[in-house]
């Protein structure tokens, strides 16, 4: 079938995917939901581990759909020959190989920029292109730790703790897609690609947003703290009498209305009179907040609170999260065709435009699936296809469904 974009926004954008596990099929993602013509270029013996894990499961799925794929061998000159024909009319290359894979096979930003000047070349990488550390290998979990993230993750005196997504990963991707946005806008008035570059150390570290500006402007160091938020208070998880709740009451104004709310005289302590002393009395305080809370249900609580403007919230499971009617209304689960799964669902873009919309139209792609049609996109004609096909440079075209088959959604 021919590119169906999922929005008008990208259209006219064609795309070389290069990627693997998280980060780069992250940034592609973001591409391919707005519209972009996306092909996927994968490597005719690639194991499943590297992309999401089986094609049928909801990892790969939620992380590939609305892409193309095109198998190429680019450790075979003929495979990379297709690559720089296909790269010469494309938009935009994104890969996370590590640093020196590209210049190895030939398909850096310097070699394809000289055939294509307008490429947009987003390169995703653990810790940098260059540098001390850019040849390690880059995984979530270590950038997580390496960019700061697990000292302040976690209860004080219980060891560095990650978080349980990976966030290092997902927001190199973005940042990526972002950077590779901004380069197409520029290309508008130069005329000229330029090289996107991101890493999971970056990432993770830009993350660190106001921790990190504690320590680089004011050599506060943080710790960690909980469910408790380090600066706000009160701001944390409390006890109700049915389960827990979220109460996020910073700055004077609101803790009046959280003293006019629980109408306790124990509220007027002069220890809890200033935003500086409520931080330094933080245990008390929030013991004095939970002595209440215990007494009714969240709901009742969030009930209440909403009434009085107190900002709170469910602490739901992800089962809650999806049965919400708010985020039911806003369709975060959104309707998928799948080869292996029928029509299924999968986690739809956060942003809304006003008129361009965003849709998963077409099914994550079973490997190799659309290797012919791609190539006589960019020129071959179908007895050049048949040859490639008896040579190393491409796979014959895979009909059959990777993995097993999955529940369909709901």
């Amino acid at each position: 079938m021919p590119h169906t974009p999922a929005s008008d926004v990208l259209a006219h954008i064609t795309v070389l995917d290069l990627t693997r596990v998280r980060s780069g099929p992250t940034c592609v993602r973001q591409l391919a939901d707005w519209g972009a013509n996306v092909i996927k270029i994968e490597d005719p013996e690639a194991d499943a581990s590297g992309m999401g894990g089986p094609r049928g499961g909801p990892d790969f799925q939620n992380l590939h759909r609305n892409k193309r794929s095109i198998t190429i061998n680019l450790k075979d000159p003929k495979g990379v020959e297709i690559f720089k024909k296909l790269a010469a009319k494309a938009d935009v290359i994104v890969e996370n190989y590590r640093p020196d894979v590209k210049t190895r096979l030939g398909i850096d930003y310097d070699a394809i920029s000289k055939i294509n000047p307008r490429i947009v070349y987003g390169s995703i990488s653990g810790f940098g292109q260059d540098g001390p550390l850019s040849g390690r290998p880059g995984f979530d979990q270590i950038a997580q730790g390496m960019g700061g993230l697990m000292s302040i993750t976690g209860e004080p005196g219980r060891g560095p703790m990650r978080v349980g997504i990976p966030i290092a990963d997902l927001c190199a991707g973005i940042f990526c897609a972002q950077g590779i946005l901004l380069a197409i806008i520029e290309r508008e008035r130069s005329g000229k690609g330029q090289w996107v570059q991101s890493s999971l150390l970056q990432a993770q570290i830009f993350m660190l947003d106001f921790q990190a500006a504690r320590w680089i402007m004011d050599e506060e160091l943080a710790g960690q703290a909980g469910n408790d938020h380090p600066t706000s208070i009160p701001t944390g998880v409390f006890q109700t009498s049915d389960g827990y709740m979220n109460i996020a009451a910073a700055g004077q104004h609101m803790w009046l209305r959280v003293k006019e709310l629980f109408a306790d005289k124990a509220f007027d302590n002069p220890d809890f009179e200033t935003a500086a002393l409520r931080s330094k009395n933080r245990k008390a305080v929030n013991a004095l907040i939970e002595s209440h809370t215990k007494k009714d249900t969240a709901a009742n609580w969030i009930d209440k609170m909403n009434k009085a403007g107190i900002p709170c919230g469910e602490i739901n499971t992800i089962e809650q999260v999806f049965a919400s009617p708010q985020v039911e209304h806003l369709g975060m689960a959104q309707d998928m065709p799948s080869h292996q799964r029928g029509t299924t669902k999968a986690v739809s873009q956060p942003i809304i435009l006003s008129r361009s919309k965003s849709k998963l139209v077409q099914p994550p792609p079973n490997i190799g699936e659309h290797t012919d049609e791609i190539l006589a996109e960019v020129g071959y004609s179908k007895a050049e296809i048949a040859a490639l096909h008896e040579g190393a440079a491409i796979a014959a075209v895979s009909t059959k469904s990777a993995g097993a088959p999955a529940k369909k959604g709901k």
